[in-house]
């Protein structure tokens, strides 16, 4: 069962949607475009790139960041044009992928770890949860120096940050599980642990609410699950698609953005135009970042 209404559509394979000054943005991979919707569906492409584009976010002075997936690299706003801020090729391997940039300016960039889509094509996607290689999860300072966040992750994903800047939260899509970290002041992490296990489901981009919950976007099927720390399930919502990232925005931060496709597979995603924004309304506003 559809909970939500369409947004927008006309996508190729949208990610990253944050909200940001009244529109929320995203990335479309295979248009390699960073665009932006308002609430009353309008679309407009912000910046295009010559690389596939994934995480955004801001640093404090308010330029844009841009994760430029194939050239592994995080990219940065300097008026009209996008200068390599972080080079990342000598931490990740084969895409970079989701981010989130906290309020000093730290990004934490996960990327692929293999070529995810020509092992679906070789091995059922059981075989591939069992067996493929780890990844590292990087973090980017503010002067764009790059350093190894923490190895041996199982396909970083979504990542979240508390509104009080102490914990980074983690999908880690391929382990079927929320990881956190407590967040060192100079940007190490600790204290490693699992935040909460998600069942059979693939979580992919995150999003935290006010009350310390985590919208899921299960790549593996259509809908968005609320859990709780621990792993209690706590509100499922439907959507037409599969669902690939989630965010919270609107006016009073209640509104729930879904990210959907019939699939994120490249042979499809890059020929096809049906990924779509979907929304709906949900009782606690986001909180925290991104």
């Amino acid at each position: 069962m559809t909970d939500t209404t369409v947004l927008t559509g006309g996508l190729h394979f949208g990610e990253g949607p944050r909200w940001h000054q009244g529109r929320l943005w995203f990335s479309d991979f295979y248009d390699h475009a960073v665009k932006s919707v308002d609430p009353a569906g309008q679309l407009r492409t912000e910046y295009s790139f010559d690389d596939q584009t994934s995480g955004l976010g801001w640093l404090p002075d308010g330029r844009l960041l841009v994760v430029s997936m194939r050239q592994l690299a995080v990219l940065r706003q300097e008026g009209d044009r996008f200068v390599v801020h972080a080079d990342l090729s000598g931490l990740a391997r084969h895409l970079c992928n989701d981010m989130v940039v906290d309020g000093a300016g730290r990004a934490w960039v996960g990327n692929f770890g293999f070529d995810l889509d020509a092992e679906l094509d070789r091995r059922s996607p059981e075989a591939v949860f069992a067996d493929h290689p780890a990844a590292n999860l990087a973090r980017v300072d503010p002067d764009g120096s790059v350093h190894l966040a923490a190895a041996d992750m199982h396909f970083p994903n979504g990542s979240v940050v508390t509104p009080d800047g102490k914990t980074l939260i983690v999908a880690e899509t391929l382990a079927m599980c929320l990881t956190a970290f407590d967040i060192g002041d100079d940007g190490e992490l600790l204290n490693r642990r699992i935040w909460a296990p998600v069942g059979m489901r693939a979580p992919d981009g995150i999003c935290l609410d006010a009350n310390g919950n985590i919208w899921v976007a299960n790549a593996l099927a259509p809908e968005c699950v609320l859990f709780a720390p621990g792993g209690e399930e706590l509100q499922v919502v439907g959507t037409s698609q599969n669902c690939y990232a989630c965010m919270l925005g609107g006016a009073d931060g209640r509104d729930l953005h879904l990210v959907t496709a019939p699939s994120s597979h490249r042979g499809t995603a890059s020929v096809e135009r049906a990924g779509r924004i979907e929304t709906c309304r949900v009782d606690v506003p986001g909180a925290g970042w991104p």
